[in-house]
């Protein structure tokens, strides 16, 4: 009985983490919440690479509005807290950061679909790109004029 109930226990740790908004979206704290939403956002890029690979490309779509969602739910909560960024520096940084990252893997994925399906990737680079310049902007602007 102990040796089924070690198997079972080793095949779940073997499973990949399924990659749930729906985690992100129950933390309350708003700065660990952007953070879960941008694991949440990496996690889906991977699964649809792993697709892509396999030749399943009509789960990719689902893979990419989820990344986009996950992207659109870290911003919203990093402007939720309403503190500035410049005083308070470590979750609007840290975001920063896996956008930057975000952004070069998803680049780096549209470069290895073919070209008839680069374009399915367009609309979530854009809105990476525009999270992570405003991210940035908010870091590193002086201070505000009166």
């Amino acid at each position: 009985m102990k040796i089924i109930l070690l198997l079972a226990i080793l095949l779940l740790a073997a499973l990949p983490a399924a990659a749930d908004l729906t985690k992100a979206k129950a933390e309350q704290n708003l700065e660990r919440r952007s953070k879960l939403a941008l694991d949440n956002a990496d996690a889906e890029l991977k699964t649809a690479r792993e697709e892509y690979r396999k030749g399943e490309t009509e789960k990719i779509a689902e893979h990419v509005a989820e990344i986009e969602a996950s992207v659109d739910l870290a911003d919203q909560s990093l402007k939720q807290t309403n503190k500035d960024p410049r005083k308070s520096p470590k979750w609007f940084k840290s975001a920063e950061i896996a956008t930057r990252d975000l952004l070069r893997k998803l680049e780096t994925f549209q470069q290895d679909m073919s070209f008839s399906e680069r374009s399915g990737l367009d609309q979530v680079k854009a809105k990476v790109q525009q999270v992570h310049d405003e991210l940035l902007l908010g870091l590193m602007e002086g201070k505000k004029r009166k």
